[in-house]
């Protein structure tokens, strides 16, 4: 009889690509993967994996148990989903993540609502950027994410994931109230060519995006301050170091020192909750979507 936890680790092998990588997916030791595998492969009389350099590949039975673990697993996902789906009862427990200003501005009444109507649910939660929250919800870490993209820059969604959409978000420029466009009702990206950017850290999908829109507008951004904290990027612009971009959801007080303008191009952040589809019967899962649409369409701010 095979071993789920051991399929579970080969799928991670197969998909993630090294021994450190379905480590730190799975998060166990690398020594923990290792061990799993040896034992895999004294239960099926096969080597699964050869040495390649420094790491590991998967041999011809390791690639073929793999394609079969990848299913087997999203076979007890489809189970899971439909022992739930037959009870029709919202209860276990479910694991969300969002990226901050999402965490912010949805979980506390996501949280509160879910916690009213279905007292059974254990809810827990996490910040995660987009694309790691995409990698956590295939790996089967959380259970659903909260994501972003933006109008002219979508973010790719795997195969085997479900997306629904929960609002848009319209962002302004902020900057110093001595600034020379505070004044304004109204400003283009274009107008700020020659001021220092704060900006979300590199690597990040909004910092990205930001240098994608902005070079595709012909401005070489000049990015002076990285913050991945809003407080902290509005903080800066406040002191006069700089713009940014500060979008709506979960925004919170603005400092004194700070005037938000709107951007005439009205850029929109999408906003979306994705989850495996093997989970899509999961009364948890449709019931955390619909308490995320809520508290969007409860927010303060118009965002659509």
């Amino acid at each position: 009889m095979l071993n789920l936890e051991r399929l579970r680790t080969l799928d991670a092998l197969a998909r993630l690509g090294s021994v450190s990588g379905a480590a730190e997916g799975l998060h166990v030791t690398t020594s923990a993967v290792s061990q799993q595998m040896a034992k895999l492969e004294r239960e099926v009389g096969q080597q699964l994996l050869a040495r390649n350099g420094r790491g590991v590949r998967l041999t011809d039975a390791g690639r073929l148990l793999a394609d079969h673990a990848a299913r087997i697993l999203s076979q007890v996902e489809l189970a899971q989903s439909d022992i739930e789906a037959q009870r029709g009862e919202v209860v276990g427990e479910i694991q969300l993540g969002a990226f901050p200003t999402a965490a912010r501005g949805l979980f506390p009444a996501t949280l509160l609502s879910l916690r009213a109507g279905h007292p059974e649910l254990r809810v827990r939660t996490l910040e995660l950027e987009p694309e790691a929250g995409i990698r956590a919800v295939l790996r089967g870490d959380i259970d659903l994410a909260v994501v972003l993209d933006w109008s002219n820059k979508r973010l790719p969604v795997p195969g085997g994931l479900t997306r629904a959409e929960l609002l848009d978000d319209a962002p302004d420029i902020a900057m110093p109230v001595d600034h020379p466009l505070a004044g304004r009702s109204e400003v283009d990206l274009e107008e700020f060519a020659d001021d220092d950017w704060v900006s979300w850290p590199e690597g990040e999908f909004c910092y990205d995006w930001l240098m994608f829109t902005l070079r595709s507008k012909g401005i070489e951004p000049r990015i002076a301050h990285l913050a991945g904290e809003h407080h902290t990027q509005l903080a800066l612009i406040a002191a006069g170091m700089g713009v940014c971009v500060a979008p709506r959801l979960g925004r919170g007080p603005v400092p004194d020192g700070v005037r938000l303008v709107p951007v005439r191009q009205k850029m929109r952040r999408h906003v979306h909750a994705v989850w495996r589809t093997d989970a899509d019967r999961r009364p948890s899962i449709r019931a955390a979507v619909a308490a995320l649409r809520e508290a969007g369409r409860e927010l303060d701010e118009p965002f659509g």
